[in-house]
């Protein structure tokens, strides 16, 4: 176990931890300069599917056998993941472009890593890992950058807690998070208070090496790219729509995985597609789950012209081709049905908001506020600042319509923020410059390059 020092945070047991590890790599972050104006044509591919890069290493380093995965997402968040599993002794060749090939070790297979693994900005990596190391032999430290050390992690290490696992956080229940191992996990039927497909995920992964069943029932769908990849590689998995169970001590088969561009990722260009008059943009391999297709159905009740071509399977996820065209947009009050189908896309539904006729209102969207940032407030903030009339209510936002002003805003390194305050100067007055831009890379490396090509005017500067 690493013993990381320095002050600031203190564990349940009163020792101090060392932040130590924040500040390294610290650099200049780049700034993004977008020139109002310009439409968007043409057609391109954006990166693949961050969620499904995360699960494949992770379920790829627990099979028998060698997966092939294609597609890979090579950003900052899903390298963690590669790299913490490295760290505890999985042979990994790759990422070569978007080929990676994970020799698996078997369920217990993986070795306690010489130091804390640090996951950088990814939320994802920390919360379901911690299910996944729950149930092994060593113990094993998490650690990560200064956004995600202030996430909140009582929503997985209690339920775990349940389940028998021993973890130990800050006194404000934020990582680090020291796992302990050899402990002997049961299986659980958990009821998640608050939608949240990273707590499902964490519970499922845990129940795969608990005695008996492990049962998570969501309070709204969830992505469920967990429960499709257990399945495709020979674990059973018995859902029907609110519930998911896995019985433990099962094994996992190596499969061929094809990761399709991430509908993340694809909706900054659906909104500035959407709001540029002009534009006519065809956005290839678009992963369209039915758990994740919330800004779609959002931006088509605002009155987006979007088209789903060659709709397909590949390896067991819904693929399509997304044809986006201008059209002018109204304001909605978005259903609470749709909210947990488009968590992550709402910075840029936000800027879809902004442009849209008349009011558009969310509700029941607290899980914003705990995400990279503050997603309400930093929006809105970001929003005000470029003269449009937004109000952060405590689980959603109330946005007017109308014109958007050039300025000055802080991204507040979220990089689903930097991306869609970007998309808004297609419609701006004069330029915007967002400020803290380094984390576009955790999820959109060559954002930039790809954005350009499609005829944003856009550039990083330092």
């Amino acid at each position: 176990m690493s013993n990381v020092m320095d002050s600031g945070i203190r564990r349940n047991d009163g020792r101090e931890i060392n932040q130590g590890f924040l500040s390294m790599n610290k650099h200049s972050s780049p700034q993004f300069k977008a020139t109002p104006g310009g439409s968007l044509k043409g057609k391109l591919r954006v990166p693949g599917d961050k969620s499904i890069s995360h699960r494949s290493i992770m379920l790829g380093a627990l099979a028998d056998g060698v997966t092939e995965i294609q597609g890979f997402l090579e950003g900052e968040d899903s390298l963690a993941t590669l790299k913490a599993f490295l760290a505890m002794g999985v042979s990994i060749d790759g990422p070569h472009e978007g080929r990676v090939v994970v020799k698996g070790v078997g369920m217990h297979g993986l070795t306690a890593p010489a130091t804390a693994l640090d996951l950088g900005n990814s939320g994802t990596s920390m919360r379901l890992l911690s299910g996944l190391l729950a149930g092994q032999e060593f113990d094993v430290e998490l650690v990560g950058d200064h956004s995600l050390m202030s996430r909140p992690m009582r929503r997985v290490t209690e339920p775990l807690a349940k389940m028998g696992a021993v973890i130990e956080t800050t006194d404000e229940g934020t990582a680090p998070l020291r796992i302990r191992g050899g402990q002997t996990l049961k299986g659980i039927d958990y009821d998640m208070p608050v939608a949240s497909a990273q707590v499902k995920s964490c519970l499922l992964l845990a129940g795969l090496y608990a005695q008996g069943k492990t049962c998570v029932t969501e309070p709204a769908p969830t992505r469920d790219h967990t429960e499709r990849m257990l399945s495709g590689m020979g674990y059973e998995v018995v859902r029907n729509t609110s519930r998911a169970c896995v019985e433990g001590g099962g094994h996992l088969k190596a499969a061929a995985i094809d990761v399709p561009s991430d509908i993340s990722s694809a909706a900054f260009f659906l909104v500035g597609a959407s709001i540029a008059p002009g534009s006519d943009l065809l956005i290839e391999h678009v992963g369209i789950n039915p758990t994740r297709t919330g800004v779609l159905e959002i931006l088509r009740l605002m009155g987006a012209d979007i088209e789903v071509q060659n709709p397909r399977e590949v390896g067991g996820e819904p693929v399509a081709d997304l044809r986006v065209r201008y059209a002018p947009l109204k304001g909605i009050d978005i259903p609470v049905e749709q909210v947990p189908l488009a968590i992550d896309e709402f910075p840029a539904l936000f800027v879809a908001a902004a442009c849209a006729e008349g009011r558009t209102v969310l509700a029941g969207a607290e899980e914003l506020r705990v995400k990279e940032s503050d997603r309400i407030q930093v929006m809105a903030d970001g929003l005000q600042a470029l003269g449009v009339d937004a109000q952060a209510t405590p689980d959603g936002m109330i946005i007017e319509g109308g014109a958007i002003n050039g300025g000055r805003v802080d991204s507040c390194g979220d990089h689903r923020i930097a991306m869609s305050f970007a998309m808004a100067a297609l419609r701006s007055r004069s330029e915007i410059v967002i400020d803290d831009c380094d984390n576009v890379n955790t999820s959109f490396p060559d954002f930039v390059g790809l954005a350009s090509t499609a005829g944003l005017s856009i550039q990083a500067v330092r």
